[in-house]
């Protein structure tokens, strides 16, 4: 079965903090794909003003829609402010792509009532949701 089933089923926005306009970068291939597959796409990243036609912003606070799921292409030492920011603005839950792991950060967002996946890939458990 996918790991984060039901986040991906009932997700329409995904902000992706660490979301670069490399076309060579995992963040952007793994992104383009989620949003060809009808996600709204958000970059977070204070390096960017836009990346797949869609406006950037510096901090997940700054983002001013609801965000379902906060997929994280960064560093684990960064991880546990993106998920101090990801349960301050309500997001449903915190996606920690491959390599990406915080124990206690995961914890935290648990605590506070969000779904989390860590150390895995969206695209690939969409793809793996998909041939379900």
């Amino acid at each position: 079965m996918a790991l984060g089933k039901s986040a991906l089923k009932n997700a329409k926005t995904i902000a992706v903090v660490g979301l670069s306009g490399s076309p060579f970068r995992p963040s952007h291939g793994v992104s383009e794909y989620m949003q060809a597959m009808g996600y709204r796409i958000i970059p977070v990243n204070p390096m960017e003003s836009e990346v797949l036609g869609e406006k950037a912003y510096a901090t997940l606070d700054e983002v001013p829609e609801p965000v379902d799921i906060v997929n994280i292409f960064r560093q684990p030492q960064f991880v546990p402010d993106i998920v101090d920011a990801a349960i301050r603005i309500g997001a449903k839950c915190v996606w920690m792509q491959e390599d990406v792991v915080h124990h206690e950060a995961a914890a935290k967002a648990r605590a506070a009532g969000l779904e989390v996946v860590m150390d895995a890939c969206i695209l690939k458990e969409h793809r793996a949701m998909a041939r379900e």
